[in-house]
């Protein structure tokens, strides 16, 4: 592999670089080396610090440049090169290169937006792949592959009429911790989910209906012993000693060592672009960028209810979507039951039925009181009777209903729906007209919002 290395890196500076790597973690696989040490040779190779984060194992490893371990609070950084530990898990595997928060991106990097995720360069992708296989193999070994999501379970952690003994063994079974707050979800179509109340901050995809991505302690699956660069004092056990003798250096591009506005759209989220090397999509790389947290900092508030019309959050299904309030795990039956009725005040984000696609239900404040008024499918309230005949001879008014209704001045509802002030002024003339209300004024502004919302609640 050495020689082959050397020959390559003569004709192709990038593939034999990569060929080290690759000899590299293989030697590290051979030794049963442990995570940190794998997270150490991705960092020390890359010549940029590199993060694991598995919330499901609950293991979070980040490495500097130098082989020094220096763990954070803060999250990762979307834009940064990444890899999934598998696929469409929540382990994850992170280059912090690019971005706000980390180092600066390649030189083959060309993005106009340094929001948009960093295409690594091909040596970084072979490290990430190589590093990411040889981790989800020692946490296989190590602590068991993540708890799978039974219906069961959940339908068992859901049910009032359980007794708390079984509630707490399905919690548990699920990777819950039975002392932390959680959540649970109610999608549009699916089945009932259950989430840790600080699941939705993590800023990774994929993840699995029940998780635990509390603050981990390694444990030692992080000190095996494996190549360490020479600014990490400690000495290597005699099952690497032969790996020892190379150590990794850091490799690039080249083989060289480094120095230290549109029409706007529905709240569904959309996937960001995988991440690219060259002309194509690295297939180790290739993700959806986290979509952004729901709650109150995802965008403007929704139309009815207050309510922002964020896209769903990290580990949140797609779609419309109730989210309970965080409480104790056995009173997740109420979080059950203020997600379902969450989900009636959601919207499919679409012009004909714009809104919020996902709804907290400790949000909802004493607007949820409607919904024991209005029962699905019952005859529609007068004022919501009069929304829909309107709709129907302007097929523009519910989303511009939704903007004047959602948005704290007409000028930021105008810029919403992409229309000109002056034309916004027209379509709120003649949907008073068609209405029989005036909605420039607080209280005809709070009659629409109260509209808007029997509108969905009254949907069969």
């Amino acid at each position: 592999m050495k020689e082959l290395a050397g020959r390559l890196t003569a004709l192709d500076p990038d593939a034999g670089a990569a060929v080290r790597v690759i000899a590299y973690f293989d030697r590290l696989a051979e030794s049963r080396a442990g995570v940190e040490a794998l997270v150490r040779g991705a960092a020390v190779l890359a010549g940029c610090p590199a993060r694991l984060v598995d919330p499901e194992r609950r293991v979070h490893v980040r490495v500097e440049a130098d082989g020094t371990r220096r763990d954070t609070e803060a999250p990762p950084d979307p834009a940064w090169p990444s890899a999934a530990l598998s696929p469409g898990g929540a382990g994850m595997l992170w280059l912090e290169r690019g971005g706000p928060g980390g180092l600066p991106a390649t030189a083959q990097d060309t993005r106009s937006d340094p929001a948009e995720p960093v295409a690594p360069s091909v040596v970084e992708a072979v490290i990430l792949e190589r590093a990411a296989g040889a981790v989800r193999l020692v946490l296989d070994r190590t602590r068991g592959r993540a708890p799978a999501d039974d219906p069961a379970l959940v339908e068992t952690l859901l049910d009032a009429t359980a007794p708390e003994q079984a509630r707490l063994h399905a919690a548990r079974r699920l990777g819950l911790d039975p002392a932390a707050p959680a959540r649970a979800l109610a999608p549009l179509n699916g089945r009932p989910r259950v989430i840790p109340a600080d699941a939705e901050t993590a800023p990774l995809a994929g993840r699995t209906a029940v998780e635990a991505p509390v603050r981990p302690q390694t444990g030692p699956t992080s000190q095996a012993a494996a190549p360490r660069p020479a600014a990490v004092h400690g000495t290597a056990s005699s099952e690497t000693a032969a790996a020892t003798a190379a150590q990794p250096r850091p490799v690039r591009a080249g083989g060289t060592a480094p120095a230290r506005t549109a029409e706007p759209a529905g709240p569904a989220a959309q996937a960001a672009p995988g991440l690219r090397t060259g002309a194509g999509t690295h297939p180790v790389t290739e993700q959806a960028a986290p979509r952004p947290r729901t709650g109150p900092t995802a965008g403007p508030a929704s139309a009815a209810t207050g309510l922002r019309p964020a896209p769903p959050g990290p580990g949140l299904p797609a779609g419309r979507l109730g989210v309970g309030p965080a409480v104790p795990v056995l009173e997740l039956p109420r979080s059950w039951a203020e997600a379902r009725t969450a989900l009636r005040f959601t919207a499919e984000g679409t012009p004909q039925d714009p809104g919020p696609q996902v709804v907290h239900a400790e949000e909802l404040g004493g607007i949820a009181l409607l919904a024991g008024l209005v029962a699905p499918g019952s005859e529609p309230p007068p004022d919501v009777r009069a929304l829909e005949a309107a709709a129907a001879n302007a097929p523009w008014l519910p989303a511009t209903l939704d903007a004047v209704a959602s948005t704290g001045s007409l000028r930021a509802a105008a810029a919403g729906i992409n229309v000109h002030h002056s034309t916004l002024q027209d379509r709120l003339t003649h949907a008073e007209h068609l209405l029989g209300w005036p909605l420039r004024t607080p209280q005809g502004r709070l009659r629409l919002q109260l509209a808007l919302a029997m509108r969905r609640l009254a949907r069969p």
